[in-house]
């Protein structure tokens, strides 16, 4: 076994159906290959697979992190968990699986490998969202895909000041705005007409949704620029009650107020471990089915 990968760490879908049935071929695998394993006690927990394990307590602690589930469980797991500087292993066992390395019915052929060293490390970024209302803090989160500004209840035009590295870039007067990293330019951003851009390149990718203006288009910006976005509702008074709201990977949300500012940049970076360089490309092919004509 690689020396790298000593103390190992599991985290797994919340509602993983066969949890146990699920985990205990990894979790043998792990133990197989001389590896300590440790559970992550909010989405494990008391399994007869983890008599004898103990919990995650720092992700800094571990030589490396499997999370089981789909993209969902990923982008919690990189949210909550935070290892920045432990590689994630992602195993597929949701439905499409973007983000993850191998299915369950691989773990079998393709972990052993992994855990002997034959794998690569590719680093992706993350952003961070930080909400200031007046002078106060009042939320702060970090995405691996995306952070959205949007309408909320009531389909109504948001007015959303946009600046990057402190020089205005536009005010955007559409649904919303999507503040994506290149993970997330496969995620809503493509969905609203963004661009594909490869994980590994340093950027954020801003794309409105359903802009008011045909002539505000996704742009992408150096990874190392910040964006500051403030929030503002037409002052007209049918509009008083439209509601705004941040949403972080699709997953966490927060409730924004006229004259909210959020600051967007690039956070920390979160290592993936692959078992070749063609992942991304692979993926397009296989998942999103990319490049591929009309079917005869």
């Amino acid at each position: 076994m690689s020396k790298a990968f000593k103390r190992i760490g599991v985290a797994a879908k919340l509602h993983l159906e066969n949890k146990d049935a699920v985990l205990r071929p990894i979790i043998d695998a792990l133990k197989h290959a001389g590896a300590e394993v440790f559970f992550d006690s909010h989405t494990v927990g008391d399994l007869p697979c983890t008599a004898g394990m103990r919990p995650i307590e720092k992700t800094a602690d571990l030589d490396l992190l499997i999370a089981v589930g789909g993209d969902g469980t990923i982008l919690r797991t990189i949210r909550e968990l935070r290892p920045e500087n432990v590689p994630v292993l992602a195993i597929n066992a949701g439905s499409v699986g973007f983000l993850a390395e191998m299915r369950l019915a691989e773990v079998d052929e393709r972990l052993p490998a992994l855990l002997a060293g034959d794998g690569f490390i590719e680093r992706r970024s993350t952003v961070s969202a930080d909400v200031t209302r007046g002078e106060e803090s009042v939320f702060r989160c970090i995405a691996l895909n995306d952070v959205v500004m949007s309408q909320g209840t009531i389909s109504r035009l948001l007015d959303l000041k946009t600046s990057v590295g402190g020089e205005l870039l536009a005010t955007f007067h559409a649904d919303g705005l999507i503040v994506a990293t290149p993970t997330g330019s496969t995620a809503y951003s493509l969905a609203a007409g963004g661009p594909v851009v490869h994980p590994t390149v340093s950027a954020l990718i801003l794309t409105p949704i359903n802009p008011h203006s045909f002539t505000q288009k996704p742009i992408v910006i150096p990874g190392d620029a910040r964006v500051d976005v403030t929030i503002a509702v037409a002052t007209t008074p049918m509009f008083e009650n439209t509601s705004v709201g941040l949403t972080v990977d699709g997953q966490v949300y927060h409730e924004l107020q006229p004259g909210d500012r959020v600051c967007l940049r690039t956070d920390m970076t979160v290592q993936f471990l692959r078992s070749s360089t063609d992942a991304f490309y692979r993926a397009l092919r296989t998942k999103l089915k990319w490049g591929e004509g009309p079917e005869s």
